[in-house]
């Protein structure tokens, strides 16, 4: 993720520089945050919202939403399933976790996607700028990512996932906490803590 596709993309509209900018100061913004805590909520389209949450540190991230938990240490990847009491673990493979995984979703558009700026908004007491993110990856499943940034402080507020069978999913940031003192044993998965838990090991 840190090769930027900002150098072999010929801007020529002015809201393509605009996009730019906004990504950018998005990006550095998140990059200088050590660790964070997010709760956020997420809303597959004509359902009711439910709750997600996500901390993060450096590649490291545990992440918790619809029924599962996932660990990963940035070796291990543990998914977890409550309802079946059942662990799933097998090598982290930092391309292959796609939407799930929240260390990238500040610097995701630099590879990938074009993007273009689509409107400001309001929202309450906040000024949004909405940018579009369109996969030029043929193999994504994917279509568009409509991401929705803070003008105040240049934060994630919101970003919604176009799916490419149709399936629309928005994702609203409720709290964030950053540089979080969190010790690297939170994201490693402790069978000892799930008492009867089932792990299927696929490495």
């Amino acid at each position: 993720m840190a090769i930027s596709l900002l150098g072999t993309v010929h801007v020529q509209a002015q809201g393509d520089k605009k996009s730019t900018a906004i990504l950018e100061a998005m990006s550095n913004k998140y990059q200088k945050i050590k660790s964070f805590k997010a709760v956020f909520s997420y809303i597959p389209e004509g359902q009711k919202p439910l709750k997600g949450e996500a901390t993060v540190k450096g590649t490291k991230f545990r992440l918790k939403m619809a029924g599962q938990e996932i660990f990963n240490d940035g070796k291990l990847m543990a998914t977890y399933i409550k309802e079946t009491n059942e662990v799933n673990l097998q090598d982290f493979d930092p391309t292959a976790t796609g939407d799930l995984d929240p260390t990238k979703i500040y610097s995701a558009y630099k590879k990938g996607f074009k993007y273009a700026y689509l409107k400001e908004k309001k929202e309450g007491n906040k000024m949004l700028d909405v940018v579009e993110l369109t996969s030029t990856n043929k193999t994504s499943q994917v279509n568009k990512v409509q991401i929705e940034v803070n003008k105040a402080d240049n934060a994630i507020s919101s970003w919604k996932i176009f799916q490419k069978n149709g399936q629309v999913v928005t994702y609203k940031v409720e709290q964030f906490l950053p540089d979080v003192n969190v010790a690297d044993s939170f994201f490693a998965f402790n069978s000892k803590m799930y008492p009867g838990v089932e792990v299927v090991d696929l490495r």
